[in-house]
């Protein structure tokens, strides 16, 4: 078994302040040194907004002098087809980018595609998530198209169990008043919340983490908070 190697975005792809972040993942990566971007959860956007966030994430590692190909998954059927799933096998790393976290989840699970990326995990495949990206890996996850707070929690992809992660965590309140007592209540019975500030990351193993960016991390557990600033290290086992 292949060194995993996982990023958890607050917010913020493809900006400067997270070219560390990467050079950290593909230095642990196995595979052709590239870099698949998947816009996937922002295809119910449109066509053009999908574009928008590929183009950004080709120009993001460009700039980096990364090879990047736009992974073509924007339905469940695209997942199930075999050279959206082989496509997988030679890249270094995975980034899925912001969007609607349970639409994310609803094309991935159970499909090909999602049993390939979980497979190379293993392998040397590093994966990288903003927003959508990482709250989609919960047993939790939220469908940010919900007409109210009662319906916004749903199922999700369940890789990282008895866990919910909430992006945006610094600003979620402005969104949506009372946004942050609802995920707070919402917060799996023995289990943790995973809150991260926007233009934040956590980086590490599956159990060791540290946070980069310009903010913190904020970890709520027995019904109790601690934070995580930038730079800070701590220990947390996500993964099986």
């Amino acid at each position: 078994m292949s060194e995993r190697a996982f990023a958890f975005l607050g917010s913020g792809e493809f900006g400067s302040w997270h070219d560390d972040v990467d050079r950290w993942l593909l230095e642990r990566a196995v595979g052709d040194g590239a870099v698949l971007v998947a816009p996937a959860a922002s295809a119910p956007e449109g066509e053009a907004t999908f574009d928008r966030w590929g183009a950004m994430g080709l120009e993001h590692y460009g700039r980096l002098g990364v090879e990047a190909r736009i992974l073509p998954v924007r339905t469940r059927a695209d997942a199930e087809r075999a050279e959206v799933v082989d496509a997988v096998d030679d890249a270094s790393m995975i980034f899925f980018s912001g969007g609607n976290p349970y639409y994310l989840a609803t094309i991935l699970a159970g499909t090909p595609l999602w049993d390939r990326i979980v497979a190379r995990l293993d392998e040397g495949l590093a994966y990288a998530g903003c927003s959508a990206g990482v709250a989609c890996l919960a047993s939790i996850t939220f469908d940010s198209d919900a007409a109210g707070l009662d319906q916004v929690f749903q199922a999700g992809l369940g890789l990282i169990p008895n866990t919910l992660f909430a992006p945006h965590w610094d600003i979620v309140d402005d969104w949506v008043p009372g946004a942050r007592d609802a995920i707070t209540g919402a917060a799996p019975p023995g289990g943790v919340l995973v809150a991260l500030d926007e233009d934040t990351a956590m980086i590490g193993d599956g159990s060791s983490w540290r946070v980069q960016g310009r903010q913190a991390i904020h970890l709520y557990r027995d019904g109790a908070w601690t934070t995580h600033d930038a730079g800070a290290a701590f220990d947390l086992p996500l993964l099986p």
